[in-house]
């Protein structure tokens, strides 16, 4: 029993199957981004997303006379606390929760990091630095050292917009906690140069943030009939056809072995940061188990395996993000 998680159901109902109390929201991540420059171009991207791994390479040619340098960023997905925290978070670190890695020409970049915590729009980086609170609001010893903060402290993190009264009873008797309630952004960055005339070829990867839920609407009858369903089967272009195979494929299931939402947004508009579009775009996308369901917006997609679909693409501008539905038996996750 807890006070104060009243606007939290709420709004988890309004907000559609995707996000009910047995769910975990997806964070959306990237590609690099840099100062806009006319003399580098991005010739060719090769993507891969799973729901283990996203790996990305670039290769970047200078077209100019003279070499450039400039600073690359990676920038993390925000994370919002909440009472009740339901992002989904793949790494369990305070800084690098993406497990982010990069080379460039093959060779290990060490990248800088920033991170900023922030509340109303105010940067509180500092004032939870003194306190000595972590910044990363998702982790439980964020929670822990709040609630070791003599109690006269407070009211002055919950003016401020830092933190949320969370009082409850589990059976011991009624508890008063704080959740936190700032932004943590971070990005990783460093100087990249980028010789005259020549090709940089730049691999990153890291482990995506998977939201899922236990369940599916998709398979139930009225399913398309609301403006939350058509704004869902926009999102992730389902079909007709998608609908009923999830359908068929729920169809006389155990139990325990109930269809699974997994979603994956990846932020393709990213990459019009860079000079005109990129020459050439291939991106390939597997589903994990030949029995998986899968829907997401592309043209030209090809089932190039069991679990495999690719599309390719030149002088590629993307105008909107990639978001990609899987759905899979309980049983097959575990």
């Amino acid at each position: 029993m807890r006070r104060g998680g009243l606007l939290f159901i709420m709004l988890a109902v309004a907000a559609g199957p995707a996000l009910a109390n047995d769910s975990t929201a997806e964070l959306g991540a990237g590609g690099l981004v840099y100062v806009t420059t006319e003399a580098i171009a991005m010739t060719s991207e090769d993507l891969f997303i799973s729901m283990d791994e996203v790996r990305v390479r670039y290769t970047f040619e200078n077209k100019s006379d003279r070499d450039v340098t400039t600073l690359v960023a990676f920038p993390m997905p925000d994370i919002k606390g909440a009472l009740d925290f339901i992002e989904a978070v793949p790494v369990d670190d305070p800084v690098n929760f993406l497990g982010f890695r990069t080379t460039v020409d093959g060779k290990p970049v060490e990248a800088k990091v920033q991170q900023r915590a922030s509340a109303l729009g105010i940067d509180q980086t500092a004032f939870l630095t003194a306190l000595g609170i972590p910044l990363a609001p998702q982790l439980d010893a964020t929670r822990a050292a709040l609630d070791k903060l003599p109690q006269d402290q407070w009211q002055g993190l919950i003016d401020r917009g830092l933190a949320i009264p969370d009082e409850f009873d589990a059976g011991k008797g009624w508890e008063k906690h704080l959740a936190p309630n700032w932004m943590l952004s971070t990005a990783f960055y460093w100087e990249q140069v980028f010789p005259a005339g020549k090709t940089v070829i730049v691999e990153h990867s890291y482990h995506p943030s998977v939201g899922t839920t236990a369940g599916t609407s998709v398979t139930q009858p009225q399913f398309g009939t609301s403006d939350w369903d058509k704004q869902y089967k926009d999102r992730f272009c389902i079909e007709d056809s998608f609908i009923k195979g999830a359908r068929k494929a729920a169809a006389g299931r155990a139990e325990d072995d109930y269809l699974m939402e997994f979603r994956i947004e990846y932020i393709l508009k990213t990459a019009a940061n860079w000079a005109g579009g990129i020459d050439r775009f291939h991106v390939t996308i597997d589903k994990g188990k030949p029995g998986n369901l899968i829907s997401f917006c592309g043209t030209g997609v090809k089932k190039t395996g069991p679990t495999t679909f690719e599309m390719s693409a030149e002088n590629f501008y993307p105008e909107r993000d990639l978001d990609i539905l899987i759905l899979a038996g309980a049983k097959s996750t575990k």
